[in-house]
């Protein structure tokens, strides 16, 4: 009888999980991460190494090291969240300050579009159209920081995205590192707001406030991407977060406002005005309230598009931008099927096969629409904070093209306001996944890169088991000693 409740008790204490093990664990992912990305990460172009040199090795195996141990720590982490004695909404914030820092001073991690906003921004100060003309148009030394693929390519955003890259390349005078540092800064701005918002909806959707955080704020995926790549996904996703406050909070008028401006960041973002319309309607009486609250809101979207291209300056052109092509190695689900589809094709002499990823992508844009419509039929009267997640994960994964950041989107309302089940693990696996998708570098790997990735993420495992099994395997001998 003694030694099963010792033993019981040596199980229990191994398998306990304490927060402050994994914010030490994380942290140290973090630290990892940042200084193998001064060798491996997205770096201006004169600092690129070699990929064969050691250096560079070296950084890749310490990135991904530091990514995995980072990981490995959020999910200990969720399993803290869900445990008996949960960290506090406030711990976790704490938590996500100190894995957040080490980033703040690393090169950009894991993609170059941060480069293209700034040659973005850099043309909008010389007067050149971005809906017309790629970075190449304007030359000089932030058009060469651009990844060769998006050289020629128009501006995919909208005018207020470009008014705060304009802002961001004036004030650090055209230098690559400071303006790097500035579009960090707001990508930061941007991922405060989601953290208000996160907690603010998640407390009126009936969501666990701390739950809500882990999933949406200490995601691996907004640390490395958001915060780590400075993407403008974080002031879209913050705007859209503040507008749906703003609307749950009877204030719908300026919840429209704030979704447009979210769409004139990045146009998923305009499906947040079907959330709006349906809570206004929520707090309209009489006759034709769902039709008065749509017109209401389509008013107001359009105002606000009309005076935020006049301040911006840079016309309409974002309109017809929204058909920029895709990369043609796009891993989404779509290009992937029209590329298989295509080489299928081509491999029985069939004259049809440049016609397949045209297809595959029409039949996702099929489908996206039928997903929204089903989701909004069925959960918009009662939780349309929900079924916007919902809807904006269908954007994400069935449309012609998607980047591990593009889950954001809908991850982060459906961690403020899905209920606890399969959904939130299969979006927390989802995340976990996509996390170790691409290089630090933004580049797709060969051959040796992804043997040195997965020996780092390897070391990380090895890591992660010593610490979390080594208490056990001590108890066991602490037993054996008292038995002897």
């Amino acid at each position: 009888m003694v030694r099963r409740v010792f033993l019981s008790r040596i199980a229990h204490a191994a398998l306990v999980v304490h927060p402050h093990q994994c914010a030490l664990l994380g942290l140290a992912g973090s630290l990892a991460l940042a200084a193998g990305g001064k060798t491996a990460g997205a770096l201006p172009v004169a600092d690129v190494l070699v990929p064969d040199s050691g250096g560079a090795a070296l950084g890749l195996v310490s990135t991904y090291f530091g990514l995995v141990l980072l990981v490995g720590a959020w999910l200990l982490l969720g399993r803290a969240v869900r445990g008996p004695r949960p960290p506090s909404p406030r711990d976790l914030l704490l938590t996500l300050a100190v894995w957040a820092a080490p980033l703040l001073a690393a090169p950009p991690l894991f993609s170059r579009d941060v480069y293209s906003y700034l040659a973005q921004g850099a043309m909008v100060d010389a007067r050149i159209d971005v809906y017309v003309h790629g970075p190449a148009r304007l030359g000089g030394p932030l058009a060469a920081e651009v990844a060769p693929l998006w050289q020629h390519t128009p501006a995919p955003y909208g005018p207020v995205s470009l008014a705060f890259e304009t802002a961001v390349v004036g004030a650090s005078r055209t230098e690559v590192s400071a303006g790097v540092f500035g579009m960090r800064l707001v990508a930061l701005v941007g991922v405060a707001l989601m953290i208000l918002a996160l907690l603010a909806l998640a407390r009126r959707c009936g969501t666990d406030p701390a739950a809500a955080l882990w999933l949406g704020a200490l995601n691996p995926l907004l640390l490395i991407h958001l915060v780590g790549g400075a993407h403008n996904d974080a002031v879209m996703i913050g705007l859209l977060g503040a507008g749906l406050v703003a609307a749950t909070g009877r204030w719908p008028a300026c919840g429209a406002v704030l979704v447009t401006l979210a769409a004139l960041v990045k146009a998923p973002a305009a499906l947040g005005l079907l959330a709006v319309a349906a809570l206004w309607a929520g707090l309209l009486t009489g006759r034709w309230r769902r039709t008065r609250a749509a017109l209401a809101t389509g008013a107001l979207a359009l105002g606000t598009t009309g005076a935020a291209t006049a301040v911006a300056g840079t016309g309409y052109g974002w309109i017809t931008a929204l058909t920029t092509p895709v990369s043609p190695d796009n891993w989404a689900l779509t290009s992937a099927l029209g590329r298989a589809t295509g080489a299928a094709l081509d491999a029985l002499g069939s004259g049809l096969a440049p016609l397949a990823t045209p297809a595959w992508h029409a039949l996702g844009l099929l489908a996206t629409a039928v997903t929204v419509a089903v989701v909004w039929l069925r959960a918009s009267r009662s939780r349309p904070v929900y079924a916007l997640g919902l809807s904006l994960m269908a954007v994400a994964a069935l449309g012609p093209a998607i980047r591990p950041w593009y889950l954001l989107w809908g991850l982060f309302l459906v961690a403020a306001a899905a209920p606890s089940g399969p959904l939130r693990r299969a979006v927390a696996a989802a995340s976990g996944v996509l996390a170790l998708a691409v290089l630090p570098s933004g580049f797709a790997p060969d051959r040796q890169q992804l043997t040195l990735a997965v020996c780092g993420g390897a070391l990380a495992l090895l890591t992660l088991w010593c610490v979390k099994w080594a208490p056990r395997l001590a108890a066991g001998d602490r037993w054996t000693e008292h038995t002897a």
